[in-house]
Protein backbone atom coordinates (compact mmCIF):
# COMPACT_ATOMS: atom_id res chain seq x y z
CA UNK A 1 0.00 0.00 0.00
CA UNK A 2 1.25 3.53 -1.12
CA UNK A 3 0.58 6.61 0.91
CA UNK A 4 0.30 10.23 -1.65
CA UNK A 5 0.58 13.02 -0.05
CA UNK A 6 -1.96 15.67 -0.65
CA UNK A 7 -1.18 19.67 -0.83
CA UNK A 8 -3.46 21.38 1.41
CA UNK A 9 -5.69 23.68 -0.53
CA UNK A 10 -5.99 27.72 0.51
CA UNK A 11 -9.61 28.36 1.48
CA UNK A 12 -10.65 31.97 0.34
CA UNK A 13 -13.75 33.49 1.46
CA UNK A 14 -15.86 35.24 -1.22
CA UNK A 15 -17.67 38.56 -0.14
CA UNK A 16 -21.12 38.84 -1.76
CA UNK A 17 -21.57 39.78 -4.70
CA UNK A 18 -24.01 42.69 -3.21
CA UNK A 19 -25.16 43.20 0.82
CA UNK A 20 -28.52 44.10 1.65
CA UNK A 21 -28.35 45.64 5.28
CA UNK A 22 -31.25 44.48 7.51
CA UNK A 23 -32.76 48.19 7.44
CA UNK A 24 -33.37 47.87 4.12
CA UNK A 25 -34.62 44.01 4.12
CA UNK A 26 -37.12 44.40 6.69
CA UNK A 27 -38.40 47.58 4.18
CA UNK A 28 -38.71 45.07 1.35
CA UNK A 29 -40.17 42.28 3.24
CA UNK A 30 -42.93 45.19 4.01
CA UNK A 31 -43.53 46.56 0.75
CA UNK A 32 -43.09 42.24 -0.52
CA UNK A 33 -45.94 41.76 1.84
CA UNK A 34 -48.21 44.94 1.29
CA UNK A 35 -47.86 43.87 -2.62
CA UNK A 36 -49.23 40.53 -2.28
CA UNK A 37 -45.55 39.34 -3.73
CA UNK A 38 -44.12 36.88 -0.81
CA UNK A 39 -41.98 34.91 -2.76
CA UNK A 40 -40.70 37.23 -5.07
CA UNK A 41 -36.81 38.80 -5.37
CA UNK A 42 -35.48 41.80 -5.69
CA UNK A 43 -33.83 42.77 -8.93
CA UNK A 44 -31.01 44.82 -9.03
CA UNK A 45 -29.62 46.68 -12.02
CA UNK A 46 -27.69 49.17 -13.86
CA UNK A 47 -28.59 51.06 -17.25
CA UNK A 48 -27.20 53.54 -19.31
CA UNK A 49 -28.89 57.00 -18.42
CA UNK A 50 -29.15 59.84 -15.61
CA UNK A 51 -26.61 62.92 -15.42
CA UNK A 52 -23.95 60.72 -14.21
CA UNK A 53 -24.00 58.19 -17.40
CA UNK A 54 -25.42 55.25 -15.47
CA UNK A 55 -28.53 54.56 -13.53
CA UNK A 56 -29.69 52.04 -10.80
CA UNK A 57 -33.06 50.50 -11.06
CA UNK A 58 -34.58 47.83 -8.73
CA UNK A 59 -37.88 45.79 -9.67
CA UNK A 60 -39.85 42.86 -7.88
CA UNK A 61 -39.53 39.62 -9.70
CA UNK A 62 -40.84 36.33 -9.13
CA UNK A 63 -37.66 33.81 -10.45
CA UNK A 64 -33.80 34.12 -11.20
CA UNK A 65 -33.05 34.76 -15.59
CA UNK A 66 -30.13 32.71 -16.70
CA UNK A 67 -26.91 33.54 -15.72
CA UNK A 68 -27.98 36.04 -12.66
CA UNK A 69 -25.93 36.08 -9.51
CA UNK A 70 -28.46 35.25 -6.79
CA UNK A 71 -27.42 36.25 -3.26
CA UNK A 72 -29.45 35.30 -0.31
CA UNK A 73 -29.55 38.33 2.23
CA UNK A 74 -31.62 38.09 5.35
CA UNK A 75 -34.03 35.71 3.87
CA UNK A 76 -34.57 37.74 0.55
CA UNK A 77 -33.37 36.84 -2.70
CA UNK A 78 -31.34 39.98 -4.57
CA UNK A 79 -31.03 39.02 -8.92
CA UNK A 80 -28.46 40.38 -10.16
CA UNK A 81 -27.40 40.24 -13.82
CA UNK A 82 -23.71 39.72 -15.25
CA UNK A 83 -23.48 43.34 -16.87
CA UNK A 84 -24.68 45.24 -13.66
CA UNK A 85 -22.38 43.05 -11.91
CA UNK A 86 -19.88 44.56 -12.95
CA UNK A 87 -20.92 47.90 -11.99
CA UNK A 88 -22.47 46.85 -8.69
CA UNK A 89 -19.28 44.29 -7.33
CA UNK A 90 -19.32 45.19 -3.62
CA UNK A 91 -22.14 47.59 -3.23
CA UNK A 92 -24.24 47.49 0.00
CA UNK A 93 -28.03 48.69 -0.34
CA UNK A 94 -29.69 50.13 2.53
CA UNK A 95 -32.96 52.07 3.31
CA UNK A 96 -32.57 55.56 4.65
CA UNK A 97 -35.53 57.63 6.44
CA UNK A 98 -34.54 60.90 7.35
CA UNK A 99 -35.30 64.36 7.61
CA UNK A 100 -34.72 64.66 3.87
CA UNK A 101 -37.06 61.84 2.47
CA UNK A 102 -36.90 58.10 2.47
CA UNK A 103 -36.04 55.69 -0.16
CA UNK A 104 -33.28 53.08 -0.86
CA UNK A 105 -29.48 53.93 -1.05
CA UNK A 106 -26.89 52.06 -2.72
CA UNK A 107 -23.22 52.15 -1.74
CA UNK A 108 -21.32 51.77 -4.62
CA UNK A 109 -17.36 50.92 -4.23
CA UNK A 110 -17.21 51.00 -7.83
CA UNK A 111 -18.90 54.76 -8.33
CA UNK A 112 -15.74 57.64 -8.88
CA UNK A 113 -18.85 60.37 -9.30
CA UNK A 114 -22.89 60.34 -8.20
CA UNK A 115 -25.38 62.23 -9.29
CA UNK A 116 -27.15 64.70 -6.05
CA UNK A 117 -29.65 62.66 -5.52
CA UNK A 118 -27.46 59.54 -5.42
CA UNK A 119 -29.89 57.56 -8.73
CA UNK A 120 -26.98 58.12 -11.05
CA UNK A 121 -23.23 57.49 -11.08
CA UNK A 122 -20.05 56.98 -13.21
CA UNK A 123 -17.94 54.27 -12.67
CA UNK A 124 -13.60 54.87 -13.64
CA UNK A 125 -14.23 53.05 -16.92
CA UNK A 126 -18.00 54.50 -18.15
CA UNK A 127 -15.86 57.53 -19.21
CA UNK A 128 -17.51 61.32 -18.77
CA UNK A 129 -21.04 61.96 -18.03
CA UNK A 130 -23.36 62.64 -21.60
CA UNK A 131 -23.86 66.22 -21.47
CA UNK A 132 -27.39 67.35 -20.50
CA UNK A 133 -27.88 63.95 -18.96
CA UNK A 134 -30.27 64.49 -16.22
CA UNK A 135 -31.94 61.98 -13.99
CA UNK A 136 -34.33 64.44 -12.97
CA UNK A 137 -32.85 65.76 -9.07
CA UNK A 138 -32.51 68.86 -10.89
CA UNK A 139 -28.23 68.31 -9.48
Amino acid sequence: MTTTMIEPIEVIEVAPAVTLTANAADKLQKILLEKNLPDHGLRVFVAGGGCSGLQYGMAFEAQAREMDTIVDAHGLKVYVDPVSLEYLSGASIDYVDGLMGAGFRIENPNAVAACGCGSSFRTKGSGEAPAGGSCGCGN
